[in-house]
């Protein structure tokens, strides 16, 4: 199996208020060459900002009373690799938080797997690609 690229594929963070930290990340990552690639703002609150095409930064609307919570996406090189990672994460202890499988809402291939380590964050796989034929 081919090896990663890569290894961190997108990560998130919580904010208090969606609407003025979506114009603070439009003003300073626009200097980067990031803007916003995907606006889930209505349907998750969440917001994914990046270079045209591939969102890699995201803000999620915090939901409780709790802060901190973290999103960090692992890249995967083939489907087969999320769904091992998936299998070692339940059998190390994690919460199962998203059988691996397509997202299609995200885009036509993105397959992923999530779970919660421990301390409650939200760990992820990710493999972009179209599977072997």
């Amino acid at each position: 199996m081919a090896e990663p690229r890569y290894v961190l594929d997108h990560t998130g963070i919580e904010v208090t208020d969606l609407a003025a930290s979506r114009a603070f990340y439009e003003k300073v990552l626009e200097p980067l060459g990031m803007g916003v690639v995907m606006d889930f703002a209505d349907m998750a609150q969440s917001i994914g900002f990046g270079v045209p095409g591939k969102p890699s930064f995201w803000i999620y609307s915090r939901t409780g009373g709790a802060s901190g919570r973290i999103h960090i996406a692992f890249h995967a090189t083939d489907r087969a690799r999320v769904d091992r990672f998936h299998e070692a994460a339940l059998a190390a202890g994690a919460e199962d938080n998203g059988p691996p499988g397509l997202r299609e809402h995200y885009h036509p291939t993105y397959y992923g797997a999530f779970v919660l380590d421990p301390d409650g964050n939200n760990i992820e796989a990710v493999c972009h690609t179209p599977p072997d034929d």
